[in-house]
């Protein structure tokens, strides 16, 4: 896999779209990058950018955007609620894939010495890319903001990694870094106080917050033996949180940082932040996110929420992903749009055109209306043929299953049982998906065999590739049918589970996904057998023609199994 990385440069400026537009602008003319999202906040004046692609497009694009920064913001006349040192107040390096952090440090390191010596900007490592873990926590280093810089960069303990020892007045300072994806999100409250704001904050952040004698605001400071202030930790670890008002908004709101969703989710920081500003009597009215998310964190949360309700979670990704918008209150503050803010579905191909008009070619069968893939399959193309219509054939036997599941989670009288079926559900779900994207890598697989009997064969050297390529799309059309053999047949044992316990008035819905199941599998089974024919080790051939006689016998006796069970069902 090519490495990819990703950048999320926070500019010092969030209310002149002008002046973030050259700086986005910039971004956009350097080849292999591509410019995923820009999130101006007018009460932060502050604008985050996110951006990918390969790391040494990503420096280029990066170096760019400092420069031109610099350019257009004036640190000394810049005012605005989040913390900041810099016309490029911090840019992050993050490794998003084929790449590890070690070598994405070392991109960072390159990117703060190029900043530091050729715009002769004051340059601060942060997190992977530093190697004094003194001074590696951002919060640490922008301690004193723009204002202190003036004498803290003077300290020697304060001198920047790259670049001069003297402040620069118009462009401040710069941290550049490596770090794990992180989640910037501000939860909303109602109430205006930055003071009880700060408190939740305190609560929850994993720094918490330091001890003090009566009145944990304005108390005396408890120290340690050695006279370091002692302090008490928050309820939440990887977290990083304060609390400010936006006038923007009319609200305080707690912005925080997520710095390991494998710690804490961005569920569990929302529900812990409600649960602290009850406490004090305030309540969470909703949140927002800045910058982009993983797609896994919000199926995370959308299943967290319904389990939390005792509701099946084997729904589809699009509706866990609705249940996770409205349980946070994602769209209070503005719409938010998945397309646009979940990075997996920023990095997809957006091109509707070349779908339309280049729809096999493109993998877009399962992107077509029922009536057009019907039209498609029915016209004089060779494809989609008997292997893609086996895999969707499969779709619908475990998404009947899934259904059943989900109708019998929420069936009145069963709620001790909900959990059973959420799980049926889930797995349902699963081999739903994976069965979808078998329908277009089925035509895939036949296209590409035909792409290699076109190739020229004019001499033995092109004749040997030739060969060598139509032997490698070979067993990709023999392993993709394979698949969907397999994963049709593990869809039956969700479909018995439904005909034996699921809600007996869909008892005939578990019939015809067992007569779909079994369709999907012996119909892929006669695409591997075809395409086998062509394929040259016949020792895999012998070993994967076996193993589907074997799956193809099991699959007949599950379904007689399980139509048996309907019929007697249904009486």
């Amino acid at each position: 896999m090519e490495p990819i990385i990703e950048c999320v440069p926070n500019f010092s400026e969030g209310q002149n779209p002008e002046v973030i537009k050259q700086i986005t602008d910039v971004i956009e003319t350097v080849a292999g990058v591509r410019l995923l999202n820009v999130d101006p906040g007018k009460a932060t004046n502050r604008t985050v950018v996110t951006f990918v692609g390969s790391p040494e497009a990503v420096v280029d694009a990066a170096f760019l955007a400092i420069k031109k920064a610099g350019e257009l913001i004036d640190m000394r006349h810049h005012k605005g609620e989040h913390p900041r040192m810099g016309a490029t107040d911090v840019c992050p390096l993050i490794p998003i894939a084929g790449i590890s952090m070690e070598e994405t440090a070392a991109w960072a390191q390159r990117l703060a010495e190029r900043v530091g010596g050729e715009l002769q900007i004051p340059v601060y490592l942060y997190e992977a890319a530093q190697s004094d873990k003194r001074r590696s926590n951002l919060s640490v280093i922008r301690a004193g903001e723009y204002e202190g810089f003036f004498k803290k960069i003077q300290l020697p303990e304060w001198k920047p990694d790259y670049g001069p020892a003297v402040f620069d007045a118009r462009r401040g300072g710069t941290v550049i870094g490596a770090r794990d994806f992180l989640v910037a999100y501000n939860v909303n409250l109602n109430t205006t106080s930055t003071r009880r704001a700060n408190s939740i904050a305190f609560d929850v952040r994993e720094a918490g917050r330091v001890l003090r004698e009566g009145d944990p605001i304005t108390g005396k400071i408890v120290t340690d033996a050695q006279g370091k202030p002692v302090h008490v930790p928050g309820s939440l670890k990887a977290v990083k949180a304060i609390g400010w008002y936006i006038e923007e908004y009319g609200i305080a709101q707690i912005s925080i940082n997520l710095t390991n969703l494998r710690v804490t989710p961005v569920h569990v920081a929302f529900d812990e932040v409600c649960k602290k500003a009850a406490d004090r009597g305030i309540r969470v009215t909703g949140s927002e996110l800045v910058g982009l998310i993983p797609l896994q964190a919000m199926l995370d949360a959308g299943k967290y929420f319904l389990e939390k309700q005792q509701r099946s979670a084997g729904v589809s990704k699009k509706e866990l992903i609705r249940i996770a918008i409205l349980s946070m209150g994602l769209d209070e503050l503005g719409p938010f749009v998945p397309e646009e803010r979940i990075i997996e579905y920023k990095l997809r191909t957006s091109s509707t055109n070349a779908l339309a008009t280049n729809a096999l070619a493109a993998g877009a069968l399962v992107k077509m209306t029922l009536s057009d893939f019907a039209d498609e399959t029915a016209s004089e193309s060779p494809a989609p043929g008997g292997g893609s219509i086996a895999a969707y054939s499969g779709v619908l036997g475990a998404s009947l299953a899934t259904m059943v599941a989900n109708l019998s989670a929420h069936k009145k009288g069963w709620d001790d049982r909900w959990k059973v079926f959420s799980d049926w559900a889930e797995k349902g779900q699963d081999y739903k998906d994976e069965l979808i994207r078998l329908v277009d890598a089925d035509t895939q697989a036949f296209n590409a065999i035909m792409a290699a009997f076109g190739l020229p064969k004019s001499n033995e050297s092109e004749k040997a590739l030739r060969h060598q390529v139509i032997q490698q799309a070979t067993r990709t059309a023999i392993e993709v049918p394979f698949r969907v053999m397999e994963v049709a047949f593990a869809s039956l044992d969700v479909i018995k589970a439904m005909a034996v316990d699921g809600n007996p008035n869909s008892i005939s819905d578990a019939g015809v996904g067992a007569l779909c199941a079994r369709a999907a599998v012996l119909g892929a089974f006669m695409n591997v057998r075809i395409n086998a024919g062509g394929y040259d080790d016949k020792k895999f051939v012998g070993e994967i023609i076996a193993k589907g006689k074997d799956m193809e016998e099991r699959t007949i006796h599950a379904e007689a199994e399980i139509l048996r069970i309907v019929q007697e069902k249904i009486g």
